[in-house]
């Protein structure tokens, strides 16, 4: 495999999609999923960790599988960033990527609760919480029976589209609790 050329120089700034797409290329072409992820995650400037997660985003499930090893930094990345975009796509990839119950984390799953139901959080996060949140209680029938009471009880003419579809899919039983 090839090395992995991207240098922290060329992450900074604002990204479109083609380039997005050329950063995914790039790791892809090089392999090198886990040491990409390390070298710009939580790089100081939030626009080199957004653009590299969002061209980690563009990955097939396979290809993320690499970043396993790092979950529960990516889940300590989510809990703690300030910037709603690299909140965002650092969820992005959480989903994607495999849970197990030894994984389950009870402060991930209660930032996961109070964010999908805060009508004042990005619809983006919202959903993402809310599918995480599933993942999470699936593996145990009280808190899916939990998750399921609060979904009923939510006033859903103050959430997205996005979180109602969401929603409908967890309560009719068709949303995918792993990858």
């Amino acid at each position: 495999m090839a090395a992995c050329l991207i240098t922290r120089e060329m992450m900074k700034g604002s990204y479109s999609e083609g380039e997005a797409l050329a950063i995914y290329n790039e790791v892809k072409k090089s392999g090198e999923w886990l040491s990409f992820l390390k070298t710009f995650l939580h790089d100081e400037d939030y626009q080199v960790a957004r653009n590299a997660l969002w061209g980690l985003t563009k990955a097939t499930d396979a290809e993320l599988s690499a970043l396993q090893p790092m979950l529960h930094e990516l889940i300590d990345k989510a809990l703690n960033e300030e910037n709603s975009s690299v909140r965002r796509l650092t969820m992005n990839i959480i989903v994607r990527l495999k849970m197990e119950e030894e994984d389950l984390r009870t402060d991930f799953l209660d930032f996961c609760l109070d964010h999908m139901q805060n009508p004042d959080e990005y619809p983006g996060i919202q959903s993402l919480s809310l599918k995480l949140a599933y993942k999470m209680c699936a593996f145990y029938p009280e808190l899916m029976d939990e998750l399921k009471r609060t979904l009923m009880a939510m006033e859903m003419e103050y959430y997205s589209p996005a979180l109602r579809s969401v929603r409908n899919r967890i309560l009719a039983n068709k949303e995918k609790k792993h990858p």
